[in-house]
């Protein structure tokens, strides 16, 4: 395990319930909190296997995401440095009842509290539960979103969403993904994404070029949403 020291300022800025623990449950935080480096693609979380626990992005991107029995898989949400997540320790919130995958999409540095661990100071203190519970409770917010955009919108509108949400997240617009990486993060197949996005170009809405793509147009993507 890394040293303490390492460890709980990360814990202090990313739990807004450290301030409400007892020193006895700050220890036993930081006693079963570790720093894992991953590597690109490297796998997080898989199905069937132990609870990972809670994890906090100390740096890099995480991907979240559902595989069917034929291999195709949905991304249901995104997680990027500071942010935090429980749905990760399925075996912490019993009402969890699916499981979900999880993916470096990026070189990735992340803090991963013990299961057990956290389950403890959840049954303890109200505030670590209102947390929890709060945190939870968005991140199945974004798997709804995710979910409407599947079942009830277009591909050009889902695709639209997606450049416009990857700009706003980078301050750019040139969007440094391949088709099969945005494939994956909009649940469709690499064809499909490279029909649209030639169809995007066409239209003057982007530019396509090797391993990327450049936003010219906002305003005409945000039409094709509205």
């Amino acid at each position: 395990m890394e040293h303490a020291d390492e460890i709980i300022p990360i814990l202090k800025s990313s739990l807004p319930f450290w301030d409400h623990l007892k020193e006895t449950e700050k220890k036993t935080l930081s006693q079963w909190s570790q720093l894992v480096r991953y590597e690109k693609g490297g796998i997080i979380r898989c199905q069937n296997c132990e609870c990972t626990g809670v994890l906090i992005i100390k740096s890099g991107s995480v991907r979240t995401y559902m595989l069917s029995e034929e291999g195709k898989e949905i991304t249901l949400y995104r997680l990027d440095q500071g942010d935090v997540c429980v749905l990760s320790a399925s075996c912490v919130l019993s009402a969890i009842t699916f499981e979900v995958q999880m993916e470096a999409v990026t070189e990735s540095e992340i803090i991963q509290i013990s299961a057990g661990a956290y389950s403890e100071i959840v049954d303890q203190n109200i505030y670590a539960e209102a947390f929890t519970y709060k945190q939870a409770t968005e991140r199945f917010s974004d798997v709804m979103w995710t979910m409407q955009q599947i079942l009830f919108m277009s591909f050009d509108q889902r695709l639209a969403i997606f450049l416009l949400d990857e700009s706003g997240k980078t301050g750019s617009d040139d969007i440094h993904m391949t088709h099969e990486q945005i494939a994956k993060y909009t649940g469709s197949a690499r064809e499909v994404v490279s029909r649209m996005l030639k169809y995007f170009s066409s239209e003057g809405l982007v530019k396509l070029s090797r391993g990327g793509v450049t936003i010219l147009d906002k305003k005409g993507l945000k039409q094709l949403i509205s």
